[in-house]
């Protein structure tokens, strides 16, 4: 259960978060460390290492998969086990050696190890991982009598689940694989998310992009606008993945590196002078024009599919910890961002710098103790245009 408050009236958050510059903002990593030291968050089996990140944390599958005819959120006032027991049509074995596999287009529900003790109007907010986005993974949040997916209401206290639907390829899963990871609020988005005026300041004093140094060639609008890249370089590297239908192999989570992108991927090599089309039900990777920059007192968000910029959506995994592409040293360095692009109804025509989404800065309670970077084993420092981890890299 959580620790106990040496102060019996004041919030039991109180005297980890008095420890912060900020009162307002994201918790970092040392943080949320505490909140797992207190009970504020538990497991039945320890909470790991490797689930810390700078800004977020990674959450674990436990050890059912129930297979479910559609997504869907549970009835007002209902609980969502009662709702899931009575829809579930079948119980999957996620704990037996090897896993198990889950198959394209199929809904699952699984029980997450992690529970949660929120207090101090903490609310979080979650999102597939880099390489849960990559392989066209599609995964939701859910907590215990949610009216929405993907948030945790300020204080709650229950347990947590994730919806999982893979698009492209079928996958194998297991106990204890990480697909999504929460992110923890505290105070009004107002006072946390970076107003277009601040990001100006913000970029002037530490660069919020690389290579390009005058805030005037940026578009502050509700946030940072980037554009897709369709020329890539001169080497003749992909600048575009698009997902191949119908793969034949079954992709283990478990297994880095293993993989042949061909098998699963066509890579477009040449420039797209002319454009790319964007076919209904198909799955594209591409990249940033911009080199993002993160600075390490920030986080940041690609915010959700916007319909006034196309009918497509432009990402699934949407954090970036404190710390990406940044290097103190070169204003000039920076990380391009990877989108994770489908289209909906319509073929759209997409060109070469257009306008494809923002990212969304907040503010840290504090900077975390650590960094994004490979010296922590983040698998897309200083990437291109990067499939998942899974799949064999040249």
């Amino acid at each position: 259960m959580p620790g106990q408050s040496l102060f019996p009236n004041a919030s039991p958050h109180a005297d980890v978060l008095a420890r912060f510059p900020r009162e307002h903002g994201v918790l970092p990593e040392q943080a949320m460390r505490e909140f797992v030291r207190k009970g504020f968050i538990e497991a039945d089996d320890p909470i790991e290492e490797a689930q810390f990140q700078p800004s977020s944390l990674d959450l674990r599958l436990g050890g059912t998969a129930h297979l479910v005819p559609a997504s869907f959120l549970p009835r007002p006032g209902q609980a969502f086990t009662e709702r899931l027991n009575a829809l579930s049509q079948e119980q999957i074995d996620l704990t037996r050696p090897g896993g198990a596999v889950l198959q394209v287009d199929s809904v699952y529900i699984v029980e997450l190890q992690e529970r949660l003790h929120l207090g101090d109007g903490i609310r979080a907010i979650a999102t597939p991982k880099s390489s849960t986005g990559r392989l066209d993974i599609f995964t939701r949040l859910i907590c215990e009598r949610a009216t929405e997916f993907e948030r945790v209401a300020p204080d709650y206290e229950g347990r947590l689940f994730i919806e999982i639907r893979p698009r492209s390829f079928a996958i194998r899963a297991r106990t204890g694989d990480r697909l999504n990871q929460l992110r923890f609020r505290r105070g009004p988005e107002a006072r946390i998310r970076l107003t277009d005026a601040q990001l100006a300041w913000e970029h002037r004093h530490s660069g919020l992009v690389g290579k390009c140094l005058v805030a005037e060639d940026l578009l502050f609008d509700q946030g940072l606008r980037f554009s897709v890249d369709l020329t890539g370089n001169e080497s003749g590297a992909p600048v575009v993945y698009r997902a191949r239908k119908h793969a034949r192999e079954v992709i283990d989570l478990a297994r880095i590196g293993a993989y042949d992108p061909g098998e699963f991927w066509e890579a477009v090599s040449c420039r797209r002078a002319e454009g790319l089309i964007l076919h209904p039900d198909e799955f594209y990777i591409l990249a940033t024009v911009e080199p993002v920059r993160v600075p390490p007192h920030l986080s940041a968000e690609m915010v959700a599919y916007d319909t006034n910029i196309g009918e497509f959506r432009v990402h699934y995994a949407g954090f970036f910890d404190p710390g990406f592409g940044w290097d103190a040293s070169d204003r000039r360095a920076g990380t391009p961002a990877v989108l994770e692009v489908r289209a909906h109804e319509t073929p759209f025509l997409l060109e070469h710098g257009q306008q494809v989404g923002r990212l969304v800065y907040e503010y840290l309670l504090a900077t975390p103790d650590r960094m994004y970077g490979q010296g922590i084993g983040s698998n897309y420092a200083n990437q291109g245009l990067t499939l998942a981890k899974q799949f064999r890299r040249s």
